[in-house]
């Protein structure tokens, strides 16, 4: 029998309501943030990464595709509702249809591209922590949740940037913004190792877990933990 824990159904939760907010709600939009040109999503998708880590490290690399495999799927259902939503055709004397094709027009395609970047960048990120950990012996979180960070995210914003909003964006503007966005979320990730820190050893200490993928099956095709 799987063996149950307290607070993994919390983390999952979690996990993929970041997911959803950062990539439904946020991504569409730049802002100037003090005075840097930044998609509103890089204030809550790095969480992501950090609950992958946790989720990793903790749990183990098997828990954290499966978990992964359900952001997947969320992002997947996001992007069919968005795109019936603007497809529908308005009642007469609605008059709103313009700004929905305006803000939802561009969640498929966003969608899209989260599912095919964080399904790369995720995976790599987790299975980079995951070797480091059995590499280290457990030692040095921050060294590995930093490496598999810088890892991950390389491939998740290079991805995301180019199926999201190559040829939709000025191409300056594309690569200005995927270099700005890199940086930030890498140094969230630093910034955050304090709190990462605290919650691991937490919950490894009320879960009486602290895994190690020392005979894993590394392959992402699979649901089972």
């Amino acid at each position: 029998m799987p063996r149950p824990y307290r607070y993994l159904d919390l983390i999952t939760v979690a996990f993929i309501t970041v997911l959803l907010c950062a990539n439904v709600i946020g991504a569409g939009k730049v802002a100037d943030i003090g005075g840097v040109p930044l998609t509103v999503a890089v204030l809550i998708f790095p969480a992501s990464y950090l609950f992958g880590d946790i989720l990793t490290e903790v749990y183990g690399y098997a828990h954290a595709r499966r978990v992964m495999w359900m952001g997947f799927g969320a992002m997947l259902i996001a992007l069919l509702v968005s795109t019936v939503t603007v497809c529908t055709p308005p009642a007469d004397g609605w008059t709103n249809q313009a700004a929905y094709e305006t803000v939802f027009g561009q969640v498929p395609r966003i969608a899209l591209a989260s599912v095919v970047a964080f399904w790369c960048g995720g995976f790599v990120n987790a299975y980079v922590l995951a070797k480091m950990k059995v590499m280290t012996e457990g030692r040095a979180l921050y060294l590995r949740t930093i490496a598999s960070t810088i890892a991950g995210e390389a491939i998740d914003t290079v991805l995301f940037f180019l199926v999201a909003f190559l040829g939709v964006w000025n191409t300056d503007l594309l690569w200005q913004v995927m270099a700005s966005e890199y940086v930030v979320k890498v140094g969230w990730e630093v910034a955050a190792t304090p709190l990462t820190y605290v919650v691991v050893r937490r919950l490894k200490r009320a879960e009486h877990e602290d895994h190690f993928d020392r005979d894993t099956e590394f392959t992402p095709f699979r649901l089972r933990t």
